[in-house]
C-alpha cells in the first residue's frame, strides 16, 4: 500500500515521542485533507455559476425545502450553523445576484421569509450536478461496496461525536 503526507506526519511523531499514540491522526488528518481538496474543487465548480460554497449551502437548503422553496432566515441560520449577521450576509450577496428574494412572512408581519428564484433553481440544480460530479469523480477511487462502507464508517463516527458532549478542554 502506498504511503502519502499523512503517514510522514504520523511516523515523524512516533519518532520524536516514542510514547505518544498518533494512529487517530492517520484518520482525522486524511478527513482534514480531503475536506480541504474536495471542498478547493467544488468552490472551482461553484464559481462558474458565480456562487461560493457558503451561497451553495443557503441555496440548496432553501432547494431542498421543497415546493415553494421558502424558508425563514432563523431556520436556514440554524441549518446551516450560521450566526443571524453571516446569514444576512449571504442573504444579502444572495438577493443582489437575483437568485433569492425576501419578503414578508404572511404569518407574521414581523419576520421575513427567503425565496428561491427561478434564477436561483437554475444555478442551484446545475451546479449541484456539477458539484456532484466532482464527488463521484473522487469516489470512483473506491469500488462502490467500499463508498457504502466508508459512507456507513463515518455516519456511526460522527454520530459517535454529536452524541458525546463537547470536550471542555477545547
Amino acid at each position: 500500500m502506498a504511503t502519502d503526507d499523512v503517514d510522514v506526519i504520523v511516523e515523524q511523531w512516533r519518532r520524536e515521542r516514542a510514547g505518544m499514540r498518533p494512529e487517530p491522526m492517520a484518520v482525522f488528518g486524511r478527513i482534514y485533507r480531503l475536506a480541504r481538496l474536495v471542498g478547493d474543487r467544488q468552490e472551482k465548480v461553484y464559481a462558474g455559476w458565480g456562487i461560493g460554497r457558503g451561497d451553495f449551502d443557503v441555496l440548496a437548503a432553501l432547494r431542498r425545502s421543497g415546493a415553494p422553496y421558502t424558508l425563514a432566515p432563523k431556520a436556514l441560520a440554524a441549518s446551516l450553523m450560521l450566526t443571524s449577521g453571516g446569514m444576512t450576509g449571504r442573504l444579502d450577496r444572495l438577493e443582489r445576484a437575483g437568485l433569492v428574494r425576501r419578503s414578508p412572512d404572511p404569518a407574521d408581519r414581523r419576520a421575513l421569509r427567503v425565496t428561491l428564484t427561478d434564477a436561483g433553481r437554475r444555478v442551484i440544480e446545475e451546479s449541484a450536478e456539477a458539484g456532484l460530479e466532482v464527488q463521484r469523480r473522487i469516489l470512483d477511487a473506491l469500488p462502490p461496496a467500499d463508498q457504502d462502507r466508508l459512507a456507513d464508517l463515518l455516519r456511526t463516527l460522527l454520530a459517535a461525536v454529536e452524541a458525546q458532549p463537547p470536550d471542555p478542554a477545547g
